[in-house]
């Protein structure tokens, strides 16, 4: 009886165990949610953002899938429209990357702000975090419209405590090697380059909701 009783006791501590490594070794889901410059303009699957950060967040030992929910010419307002059903439940953290187009089309900075806000807010509802992908307004724009847009990214950040990579093409924006021919684009050396000085951002955000490596 006392040996039953022990095997017994063993049985359920393995399957405790089991059960428990299973729950570790968890794949961590993320979407990384945005336009043309989430989606991989012009180039082949694997070389776009998701999945170029999605490898080097798994060489860094990271058990992770990070889904492309990028749509090309997507807006702030077109991201609202589609998020729900493009953020699926089970989603631990998603990479908010929407505005270049709207600064592109001179929708007025007021209105992507409000989709913004919408959208960090369904998130927060849904209890996904949210690490926000800051914009900068072309140039041509003016400097009365840069002034009202810039700030959008930053404010948001403090406002909802949400996590902000400043300028999503930083080191890519002013060097046309690293576009693909509409000089606009990143092309997939780009795309790295946006890899390599997101990379640390993207850790901490994984600290901060709690992921641990397997």
């Amino acid at each position: 009886m006392v040996i039953k009783g022990f095997a017994a006791f063993l049985l359920t501590l393995a399957v405790g165990f089991t059960v428990t490594s299973a729950t570790q070794a968890e794949t961590l889901q993320m979407v990384g949610f945005g336009d043309s410059l989430m989606a991989g303009y012009q180039l082949p699957a694997e070389d776009a953002f998701p999945a170029r950060l999605e490898k080097a967040l798994k060489a860094k030992g990271h058990d992770i899938v990070i889904t492309n929910a990028g749509v090309s010419g997507d807006t702030t307002s077109g991201g609202l429209a589609r998020i729900d059903w493009s953020v699926p439940d089970g989603t631990k953290g998603v990479i908010l990357e929407l505005g270049a187009n709207d600064a592109l089309r001179g929708i007025p900075p007021e209105e992507s702000r409000k989709n913004l806000v919408a959208m960090i807010e369904k998130l927060s509802i849904r209890k996904i975090p949210v690490l926000l992908v800051g914009m900068l307004a072309p140039p041509n724009m003016g400097e009365d419209y840069a002034k009202r847009f810039n700030p959008i990214y930053p404010d948001l950040s403090a406002t909802y405590f949400v996590d902000l990579y400043p300028f999503f093409l930083d080191g890519v924006v002013e060097n046309p090697a690293l576009k693909i021919e509409d000089g606009m684009h990143p092309n997939a050396e780009g795309v790295q380059v946006m890899v390599d000085k997101f990379l640390p951002y993207a850790e901490r955000f994984l600290e901060e909701i709690g992921e641990t490596k397997p």
